[in-house]
């Protein structure tokens, strides 16, 4: 069982720049596609990026495009989300999940992730 906890969301002007970290224990990141998700109030559940398992790819939802990098620190088996230039639309819980090597389908379907952690907010004030 994987487990995954998110850290790094707070409160921030627009055009700052927030980190988010994601933590995973009962398995390693390089075994999993890991992705980062976000919902914001009265809205479904969005892709934001993933990294491959291999590492060796990264997928950005177009809205974070140019702004937001996915990494992965192996040795700390955490995740991370750079957000920059952030914007008040920007504003959400934001997720990480983890989807099994043996998925098939796009990268952007919430439903074939296995596991999920419990969601930082991320507040921008414009």
């Amino acid at each position: 069982q994987v487990q995954l906890v998110e850290s790094g969301g707070g409160l921030v002007q627009a055009g700052d720049s927030l980190r988010l970290s994601c933590a995973a224990s009962g398995g390693t990141v390089s075994d999993y596609a890991m992705g980062w998700f976000r919902q914001a109030p009265g809205k479904e559940r969005e892709f934001v990026s993933v990294i491959t398992s291999s590492g060796s790819t990264a997928f950005y939802a177009d809205s974070v495009k140019g702004r937001f990098t996915i990494s992965r620190d192996i040795a700390k088996n955490t995740v991370l989300l750079q957000m920059d230039s952030l914007k008040p639309e920007d504003t959400a819980v934001y997720y990480c999940a983890a989807r099994s090597r043996s998925a098939v389908g796009p990268y952007t379907t919430r439903a074939l992730y296995r596991y999920w952690g419990q969601g930082t907010q991320v507040t921008v004030s414009s």
